[in-house]
């Protein structure tokens, strides 16, 4: 099983998500069974390692993080078994790509299984590490809502 995460930029939300995402499954002996990648919508940070404050915040939470963004690619949308949105907006993007309709059922927004409820994941580039510590609050409870459903899909 190969699961996407997508926000913008690819050096905050999604690599942090997929992090977490890599952590958990490791935690759970999946790793052998489940691969993760992140990238974003937009090209603005090609090649970039995470943001400073990504890497601070996964470390101070005891989650590895090691990423290299990059830009969401249409043959994605078909690699991919789970692809996941981190807000509505960069939802609509993927969904704009050229084979979206045929993949369509494997996007899906982030929060879907935050038990707090729906929305977007808040992009915290702009923010302090406070925000970086929210967003991780955010991804690593909708984690673990997805890891169910993915445990239910490999069974």
């Amino acid at each position: 099983m190969k699961v996407l995460f997508v926000c913008l930029g690819n050096i905050c939300r999604s690599p942090l998500a997929e992090a977490v995402f890599k952590h958990k499954i490791t935690a759970h002996q999946l790793a052998d069974r489940i691969e993760a990648d992140s990238c974003g919508t937009g090209d603005y940070h090609l090649g970039h390692q995470p943001d400073p404050r990504t890497i601070k915040t996964a470390q101070r939470n005891g989650v590895a993080i090691w990423h290299e963004a990059r830009q969401l690619m249409d043959q994605d949308l078909t690699e991919f078994d789970y692809i996941l949105a981190m807000d509505q907006s960069n939802y609509d993007n993927i969904l704009k790509m050229p084979s979206a309709g045929r993949h369509q059922h494997k996007v899906r927004l982030l929060r879907e299984f935050d038990p707090l409820g729906m929305g977007d994941v808040p992009d915290p580039y702009w923010g302090n590490l406070d925000d970086f510590q929210e967003v991780f609050q955010i991804v690593d409870r909708s984690m673990d809502g997805f890891l169910k459903e993915v445990k239910r899909t490999l069974a």
